[in-house]
């Protein structure tokens, strides 16, 4: 077994040794102490954050995908991110991929000897076809998880980007890898508990992964989600207030336009800017690579 003592993320908070005699009030404030820290944390990581989502963004355009590999909490916020990129992007779910040691089961109670094997790590991305056009990102907050250290070394092995992402400074993966994005939170405030800080800063990176990622594949325009998928009353609403902000269209127009454009955000505003038909739009944004912006700017 590891001594696992060293690592950042399992020494003792000075802050909170004392918590458990505290008022709840002064619970939460250290708690939020604690957690306002990790925003720096995650913002110094601004360079190696930058590089790999240049890296998915290739992946992305020599017909690639995204897959998150982790177990536990880091398992289950890959897999979160992933499910909420067809809604927000109108992506194709197998664009971005989250693996979690001890699968599907995995992500509604806790499997935690799952990430023991470093050989099911290896299997679980050869059972997922890993090519050499994909990205491969490994979330071990503690940086020493077996099963995404084997899946590191089996997406390296079969030619795939590679990224590690750690919240801590003593460990690396057993493969070199391309990237590697390490915010060091410090100390849990219940010791050991990775879920808190680690976590929270594991959450913002991924989001600010693929929401980067989908921006520069022309999956939104100005800061709208305009590939969202219309699936139900809610999307509905959004797309048609989109629609609304960026043609100045009323409500009553908004809506016919967007049945026009077979409930297509993107379609409906490229018709109403440039005043032509639904085929015609669509045309000129298969010609741009989806962009809304690199259309109406080319006219």
């Amino acid at each position: 077994m590891k001594d696992r003592s060293r690592l950042i993320t399992e020494q003792r908070n000075q802050q909170s040794i004392q918590i458990d005699k505290k008022s709840t009030s002064e619970i939460v404030d250290i708690i939020n102490a604690e957690d306002s820290k990790v925003i720096d944390a995650v913002r110094r990581e601004h360079d190696n954050i930058t590089k790999a989502v240049d890296l998915i963004v290739e992946s992305f355009n020599r017909g690639g995908r995204l897959f998150y590999v982790g177990a536990g909490t880091s398992g289950r916020l890959g897999v979160l991110d992933a499910s909420e990129c067809p809604p927000t992007f109108g992506t194709n779910p197998e664009l971005v991929q989250g693996i979690i040691a001890g699968g599907v089961e995995a992500l509604t109670r806790s499997i935690e000897g799952a990430e023991d094997s470093y050989g099911e790590g290896e299997e679980a991305l050869r059972a997922n076809g890993i090519t050499s056009l994909d990205t491969v990102v490994g979330i071990a907050t503690g940086g020493t998880t077996p099963f995404v250290h084997g899946g590191l070394v089996m997406a390296k092995r079969l030619g795939a980007s590679t990224i590690f992402l750690s919240c801590n400074p003593g460990t690396n993966p057993a493969e070199t890898v391309d990237i590697i994005i390490r915010p060091i939170t410090g100390p849990e405030v219940i010791t050991g508990s990775t879920r808190m800080k680690a976590g929270t800063a594991t959450k913002l990176i991924l989001n600010t992964l693929t929401t980067a990622a989908m921006i520069k594949s022309g999956k939104v325009y100005e800061n709208f989600m305009v590939d969202l998928q219309i699936k139900n009353v809610k999307l509905r609403d959004r797309a048609e207030r989109i629609i609304m902000a960026v043609t100045n269209l009323d409500r009553d127009k908004t809506r016919i336009l967007l049945k026009r454009a077979n409930d297509s955000v993107k379609i409906a505003i490229v018709m109403e800017k440039l005043k032509i038909e639904c085929e015609d739009a669509k045309k000129r944004l298969e010609e741009c690579g989806g962009f809304v912006r690199k259309v109406l700017d080319s006219c």
